[in-house]
């Protein structure tokens, strides 16, 4: 049952951020919006991290082959973050040196504002989950789903600033200000030291 609902929340994860990548580039493409386009990047990010854990929750493997699992898929979502950090980095950085503020765009606001109410729930299933099955990779994946939603807060807060006050650089500046728990919690995970208290997966 517990395996069951884990595959139920990665399977909105991945079509939910699948919709999301592609509406965030797409319309960030047409308003020149580099904060847009890169949150649709982590969009992306995030639905190859849900698609690991689809993978991680099969069931009906010995103890053994759990546990090898599980050190891999957290290892791969460590991968992911780190991914994530290095390119906030290059984006956000580029965004400073070279002045570039997004075009007013109305779909990225409601995105964004959408995410925002969406992201923190699925993030907190996800962590009730992880609680109950012991699992180190499905914390760590539930951990890059808040991350999504303080990306949704920080290209949503850039969006309007910028089209309400022409404050270019308010997107890039928060963007650096969540590097450190990005790449820090992208290290440990790949250590395999989130979550110290939790053991393998079981349920079903």
């Amino acid at each position: 049952m517990l395996l069951q609902r884990g595959r139920r929340l990665e399977w909105f994860t991945v079509l939910w951020n699948s919709m999301e990548g592609l509406v965030s580039i797409a319309f960030g493409l047409l308003a020149g919006s580099i904060a847009l386009v890169g949150f649709g990047v982590d969009s992306v990010i995030e639905t190859s991290s849900g698609a690991i854990l689809l993978w991680r929750l099969q069931g009906g493997r010995d103890h053994d082959t759990e546990e090898r699992m599980e050190a891999l898929a957290l290892r791969l979502v460590g991968i992911s973050l780190i991914v994530l950090a290095a390119y906030v980095l290059y984006e956000a950085v580029g965004s400073l040196v070279y002045r570039q503020a997004p075009d007013a765009s109305l779909p990225g606001i409601v995105l964004a504002s959408l995410s925002l109410v969406v992201m923190p729930i699925l993030a907190r299933k996800k962590q009730q989950l992880a609680a109950a099955l012991g699992s180190r990779a499905l914390q760590a994946d539930s951990f890059q789903t808040s991350i999504c939603t303080y990306l949704s807060a920080v290209l949503l807060v850039g969006l309007l600033l910028n089209a309400v006050w022409g404050l270019w650089w308010a997107d890039p500046a928060a963007a650096l200000a969540m590097l450190p728990i990005i790449a820090t919690e992208g290290v440990a995970a790949m250590r395999g030291e989130h979550c110290d208290g939790c053991g393998g997966v079981s349920g079903s």
